[in-house]
C-alpha cells in the first residue's frame, strides 16, 4: 500500500515537534516537507536536537508544503489557518487543523472569544469536530477536521457518558483543571519562567479562558440545554499532562455503581479511552507520552453529586497524538496506527 504524503505547517512549535515523532514511526506515512514561519532553512534537528540523524529536513515555506502534501497538519495559533486551509482545500488537500480556526460553529461567539472574524465563513460548514468517540462517523467523511483543544478533550470525554444519558444538571457542573506547561506553548512569558513555574502552583484565566465556548458547543451538541460553565484552569509544574476534576449535581439519586457501568459500557470498544475500576484514580504521569485519555469517577452520596477525574497527556491526546488519530479515521487506517505507546510512569 502505497503511503500517504503528509506535511506539517508550523513544525516548529511543541505541537508541530511531537507530531514529527509520531509521524515518523507511522508505518503508512512519508513527510514530504515542513515549514516555520520564522524557522526558513534550518534543519528541524537544529531546533530539536533529539532527532539529529532521525529527522534532519529543513523547514520550507508554506506553498511548498502544501503542493507536496496530500494531507496537511496545520499547528497554527488561531486566526492564523483559515487562509491556508482556504488554501489547501481548493487544491483537493486533506486537512488537520490542529488550531482553534475550526472548533466553534458560531462563528459570532469564536470572534467574541478570539477577536478574529472569519474570512471564509462558508468554508467552516465543510469542518467536522475531531473528537473521535463523539464523530467517528462524520470524521470518516470529511476533508477538514478541527482538532480539539486539549482542556476540552479531556473534559468532554470525561462527562460524554454521563450528559448524553441525561444524568446530570448541567446547571451546577463546575471544571476544576490543570495542564502542564507546554500547554502554554514555545513562547516565551513571566507565567512559565522556571523561578516562577517550579515549586509554584496557580489558577489563570478565571471565567475567560478561550475553551469555554467550545466546551459549552459540545455539550449542547451531546445532549444539554444551553449551558454556562465555571471553568478554572491552572497552571502545574509539570512538562506534560491535565488532570480534570469535573463535579456536578445528578438530577435524581444514582448509585455509583451504575454510573460505573454505564461509563465502562460506553468506552467498552475505545482504544484510547480507559474507565478505572471503582475506587482507582487516574493519575498524569500514567498517560504521559500516550494518547491515552483514564477516566475515574464517583457519586458522593451526601450531595448527590457525581465527581469525575479525567486525564490525558495535553501533547499527546490533547493535540498531535489525536490529530493522528484523526487522519488515520480519515485515511481509512487502523485508528491505533502510530499511536501505540505505552511509557512507564517514572
Amino acid at each position: 500500500m502505497s503511503k500517504s504524503q503528509v506535511g506539517v505547517i508550523g513544525a516548529s512549535g511543541y505541537v508541530g515537534a511531537e507530531l514529527i515523532g509520531i509521524l515518523l514511526n507511522h508505518s503508512s506515512v512519508e513527510i514530504t516537507e515542513i515549514s516555520s514561519g520564522q524557522n526558513k532553512g534550518r534543519p528541524f534537528s537544529e531546533l530539536y536536537p533529539s532527532f539529529t540523524g532521525q529527522f534532519d529536513q529543513a523547514f520550507v515555506d508554506n506553498d511548498t508544503v502544501i503542493d507536496a502534501s496530500d494531507v496537511l497538519f496545520i499547528c497554527l495559533p488561531h486566526g492564523k489557518s483559515e487562509e491556508l486551509v482556504k488554501q489547501c482545500v481548493d487544491k483537493g488537500k486533506k486537512v488537520i487543523d490542529v488550531g482553534a480556526d475550526f472548533r466553534l460553529n458560531d462563528l459570532n461567539v469564536y470572534e467574541e472569544w478570539y477577536g478574529v472574524r472569519s474570512l471564509f465563513p462558508n468554508l467552516h460548514n465543510l469542518s467536522v469536530y475531531g473528537l473521535p468517540e463523539m464523530n467517528r462517523e462524520k470524521i470518516k467523511q470529511t476533508t477538514l477536521v478541527a482538532n480539539p483543544g486539549c482542556y476540552p478533550t479531556s473534559i468532554l470525554l470525561g462527562l460524554y457518558p454521563a450528559v448524553s444519558s441525561q444524568l446530570v444538571d448541567l446547571k451546577t457542573l463546575v471544571i476544576d483543571a490543570k495542564s502542564g506547561v507546554t500547554g502554554a506553548g514555545k513562547g516565551l512569558s513571566e507565567a512559565v519562567h522556571f523561578a516562577n513555574k517550579n515549586e509554584g502552583f496557580n489558577a489563570y484565566k478565571v471565567g475567560t479562558h478561550r475553551h469555554t465556548p467550545e466546551i459549552e458547543e459540545k455539550l449542547v451538541e451531546m445532549g444539554a440545554e444551553d449551558v454556562n460553565i465555571t471553568f478554572v484552569p491552572h497552571l502545574l509544574p509539570v512538562n506534560r499532562g491535565i488532570l480534570s476534576t469535573l463535579y456536578i449535581d445528578l438530577k435524581e439519586e444514582t448509585e455509583a455503581e451504575t454510573i460505573q457501568d454505564l461509563y465502562e459500557k460506553w468506552y467498552a470498544d475505545e482504544p484510547f479511552v480507559t474507565v478505572l475500576k471503582s475506587g482507582q484514580w487516574p493519575n498524569i504521569s500514567h498517560v504521559t507520552h500516550s494518547n491515552q485519555c483514564h477516566i475515574g469517577l464517583t457519586v458522593d452520596e451526601r450531595t448527590n453529586r457525581l465527581v469525575i477525574v479525567s486525564v490525558i497527556d495535553n501533547m499527546q491526546k490533547g493535540a498531535a497524538g489525536q490529530a493522528v488519530q484523526n487522519f488515520n479515521i480519515m485515511s481509512d487506517i487502523t485508528e491505533t496506527e502510530g499511536l501505540s505507546m505505552v511509557a512507564p510512569s517514572f
